[in-house]
């Protein structure tokens, strides 16, 4: 499970990368790697989740780390509705 989450967190920041330098060629390029970096967000919200019911980290944690990437999910959305 760490695996997946240092992967899954790792994957935002560089979809969002790539997607910038592409969008000089392609905005619709853009978008694409902006929704890709919103599906590691959301995924990142699940694997939270797992972590809260097996007990691996305290509901506090969960819950501020949750609301955290429930934020990076808005960002990720008003800046993909944003992108023309």
């Amino acid at each position: 499970m760490g695996d997946q989450i240092r992967r899954a967190s790792k994957s935002i920041c560089a979809n969002i990368a790539e997607g910038f330098v592409k969008q000089k060629k392609s905005k619709a390029e853009f978008k694409r790697f902006l929704q890709m970096a919103l599906g590691s967000s959301n995924e990142m919200l699940v694997w939270i989740l797992y972590c809260k019911e097996l007990s691996y980290v305290s509901e506090e944690d969960a819950r501020r780390w949750y609301n955290e990437y429930l934020s990076i999910c808005k960002m990720l959305n008003t800046l993909h509705g944003n992108s023309k």
